[in-house]
């Protein structure tokens, strides 16, 4: 849907000069399908997620009624872009709004199996004090002189005894299928936010996952720093081999990239070529480790495609940011993204003079 501004744009020459039927009817009819699809993905929205939905179907909406065939190419352009802006942006805060369903789920689960772990303790005392009455009771039965009041005791006393074995069989019954069920509620929603936090092409963290790890050791006043990792000239081996080779050279990317780091960090990508270390160490460790990750992680790669086995050279840019006490996650996140890209500029600086050098 979003590329359509950037097919529009490439005909444009065709919209304004052509004066055949086809040219004329061909921006109405795709400004038509744009704005039904516009409107068709507002529905969805509120069917997916009717928390966050209604902003959303509202804003495509006012933006559907806006479009029209005198529009001119940047503004499409720029139509487009801000399509592409909110989506991303209510994807982002649908999967933050399911996640922290899924918490209060989870927590008002194990609530309940805390409190049926109560009630059964309860139970288990009221019986026990049944017990020691019935005993009693059979005590007191024993008398010889209370003969038929003995037998009526006794009778009463093993149905009292009866009634309260069977109430504990079956409350410890009904409690053990609570637990059980609460088990498996339980294993569900960890499986859930299991896969909101990973991203699915790599396997690692996903950016949703990354930011509230962030948030998490930002909450609790941990030492730790930030590796933004980004792929150099990535873009390159997509227009050159195909996506299904860049997706294949993130992958193993990824991979080395867990491996050359130590069992306590977490990996994630972040978007893109873009991929992030959390370390739980200050900037002297945290070079040592970026250290590390440039030795075994960067350097050449065999990324099987349709026609055999592609080499190709992955280095990458590192920026390292050290957390500042009461520092919020966007300033951490903007310092280790700027040393990212200081650092990939001084790459190009290098690269260039090693060039000029060469041609003289």
């Amino acid at each position: 849907m979003i590329s359509l501004k950037k097919y529009l744009c490439a005909q444009e020459t065709l919209f304004e000069s052509s004066t055949g039927p086809a040219g004329r009817d061909l921006l109405p009819a795709a400004l038509a399908v744009y704005r039904a699809t516009l409107l068709e993905t507002g529905n969805c929205a509120v069917e997916a997620c009717p928390a966050l939905g209604d902003e959303l179907k509202q804003h495509f909406t006012d933006l559907a009624a806006t479009l029209s065939p005198q529009m001119d190419s940047p503004r499409l352009a720029v139509a487009g872009e801000e399509v592409r802006v909110r989506l991303r942006d209510w994807s982002r805060r649908t999967a933050r709004h399911y996640l922290e369903k899924a918490r209060e789920v989870k927590e008002l689960l194990i609530v309940m199996a805390h409190t049926s772990d109560s009630v059964g303790a309860r139970d288990q005392r009221c019986a026990g004090q049944l017990h020691e009455i019935t005993a009693r009771l059979s005590a007191i039965a024993s008398l010889d002189d209370l003969t038929e009041i003995r037998a009526s005791i006794v009778k009463s006393a093993g149905d009292l005894k009866s009634s309260i074995d069977r109430m504990t069989s079956e409350g410890k019954a009904d409690l053990d299928r609570m637990r059980e069920q609460v088990t498996t509620y339980q294993a569900r929603l960890e499986e859930a936010e299991e896969l909101a936090f990973r991203d699915p092409l790599t396997g690692a963290r996903s950016r949703l996952g990354l930011e509230s790890l962030i948030e998490d050791r930002i909450a609790a006043g941990s030492l730790f720093s930030l590796a933004m990792i980004d792929i150099d000239a990535f873009k390159s081996v997509n227009d050159i081999h195909g996506h299904l080779v860049g997706d294949e050279l993130l992958k193993q990317f990824a991979a080395e990239l867990r491996s050359a780091c130590r069992s306590t960090d977490v990996i994630g990508r972040w978007g893109g070529d873009e991929f992030m270390a959390v370390f739980d160490c200050g900037m002297a460790e945290a070079e040592s480790r970026r250290d590390r990750i440039r030795k075994w992680v960067c350097g050449n790669y065999a990324v099987p495609s349709a026609a055999g086995s592609i080499h190709l050279t992955a280095d990458a840019s590192i920026g390292l940011a050290e957390y500042r006490r009461g520092e919020p996650m966007k300033d951490l996140l903007a310092r280790a993204d700027a040393a990212m890209y200081q650092q990939k500029a001084q790459s190009r600086e290098t690269a260039n003079g090693v060039r000029a050098g060469a041609a003289h």
